[in-house]
C-alpha cells in the first residue's frame, strides 16, 4: 500500500472551496482560527475579502453564518468537528437548522483518527448530534476526491449541510472516470451475496480491504459506501439486506446514534435483518497514534474481517 496516493478529506475540501471560490461571488468561508488544519487556509489566500477568522468563538462563527445566509450569501464555516458539532450545538440548531438557512458546516478532524490530540478532540458523537437536527444534511466522505466532490454537492444544494472530514491521510479510492457523488445515493463497491456491508468515510477503505480477506474464507461480502448519513439511501439499504440476509455496518463513530443506528431505524420498520454494528462501542477515546488507534479500536482491515467474519458463521 505504500504507493497508493494517499490525502487527508480535509484536503479536498480546501481544495474545493478555492475552486468553488474562483466560480461563485457568494461564497465566504468562515473559521474559528483554524484555517491551517481545516485547510481554508488557501480560500483565505486567494479570496481575503471573502473569509472571516471568527477567532476561537465557535457559537458566534455560527451566528454569523447563519446572518450571512439570510442575506443570500452561501457561508461554509469551518472548524473542527468536536468544536463545529459540539461547542457550537445550540447555534446551529437554533440559527441555522430551525429557519433552514444554507450554511455549510466544515467539520474537520472528526473521529478517533484525530490521534495524538486524545478524547477531548476526538469526536465521535457529532453524526448522532446533526442527525437529530430536522433538515440537516450529513455527508461523511471516504477520502480526498469524494470530499471535494461532496463540497460542490453542498453548495449547490439549499439548505444546511454538515460535512465530516478526517485528519489523517487516507487512500484516494475514488479517482476514476466513472466515479459519480449524488447527496443520498449510496455506491455499490463490490458485489457479494453472503453479507453486506455499509461503511461510511475512512472505514470504506478498510472494509474494501477486509472483504477481499473475507474472500479467501469463502464469505462473499458486498461492500456499500453510504457516504451520505442523511438523508439515508434507503432503497439501497432495503434491496442490499434482502439479496444478502445480514447487515454489517461500519463507521469511525460512536455505534450509538451514528451509520449503524440510522440503519438498523429503516430495517427493524421494514425489513428486519440480522445485523451488526462496527464502530466506536460507548468509550471515549485516547491519545496515540492515528491509525495504532484504528487498529486498537478494530477499525482496521484486520479487525472488521475478524468481526465481519465471527458474524457470519454464527
Amino acid at each position: 500500500m505504500s504507493d497508493v496516493r494517499k490525502m487527508g478529506t480535509r484536503e479536498g475540501y480546501g481544495q474545493a472551496l478555492l475552486e468553488l471560490g474562483k466560480e461563485h461571488e457568494d461564497i465566504v468561508v468562515l473559521d474559528a482560527d483554524l484555517a491551517g488544519s481545516t485547510k481554508t487556509g488557501v480560500f483565505q489566500k486567494a479570496f481575503p475579502e471573502r473569509h472571516i477568522n471568527c477567532g476561537i468563538a465557535e457559537g458566534n462563527m455560527m451566528s454569523v453564518a447563519a446572518g450571512l445566509a439570510a442575506t443570500g450569501k452561501v457561508p461554509f464555516a469551518s472548524s473542527f468537528a468536536m468544536f463545529a458539532a459540539g461547542r457550537a450545538f445550540e447555534q446551529i440548531r437554533n440559527s441555522i437548522g430551525y429557519p433552514g438557512l444554507n450554511v455549510k458546516i466544515g467539520a474537520s478532524h472528526a473521529g478517533i483518527s484525530v490521534g495524538e490530540d486524545g478524547a477531548t478532540h476526538q469526536c465521535n458523537e457529532d453524526i448522532g448530534l446533526m442527525r437529530l437536527i430536522p433538515g440537516m444534511v450529513i455527508i461523511n466522505p471516504s477520502d480526498a476526491v469524494e470530499a471535494s466532490a461532496a463540497t460542490k454537492a453542498a453548495y449547490e444544494y439549499k439548505g444546511p449541510v454538515y460535512l465530516r472530514f478526517g485528519r489523517v491521510a487516507v487512500p484516494v479510492i475514488n479517482d476514476r472516470e466513472d466515479y459519480k457523488f449524488e447527496i443520498g445515493k449510496g455506491i455499490v463497491l463490490r458485489e457479494g451475496k453472503d453479507v453486506v456491508i455499509f461503511a461510511t468515510g475512512l472505514e470504506v477503505n478498510e472494509t474494501l480491504q477486509a472483504a477481499e480477506m473475507l474472500a479467501t474464507d469463502g464469505i462473499d461480502a458486498k461492500v456499500v459506501n453510504i457516504h451520505t448519513i442523511k438523508p439515508l439511501d434507503e432503497e439501497l439499504i432495503l434491496s442490499s439486506a434482502k439479496e444478502c440476509g445480514k447487515v454489517v455496518t461500519v463507521e469511525e463513530h460512536s455505534v450509538i446514534g451514528g451509520l449503524g443506528s440510522a440503519v438498523c431505524e429503516i430495517l427493524s420498520e421494514k425489513m428486519p435483518t440480522k445485523t451488526f454494528r462496527i464502530g466506536i462501542n460507548d468509550v471515549f477515546g485516547e491519545s496515540g497514534p492515528a491509525m495504532e488507534l484504528i487498529k486498537k479500536y478494530g477499525l482496521d482491515a484486520e479487525g472488521i474481517y475478524n468481526k465481519v467474519k465471527s458474524f457470519c458463521v454464527l
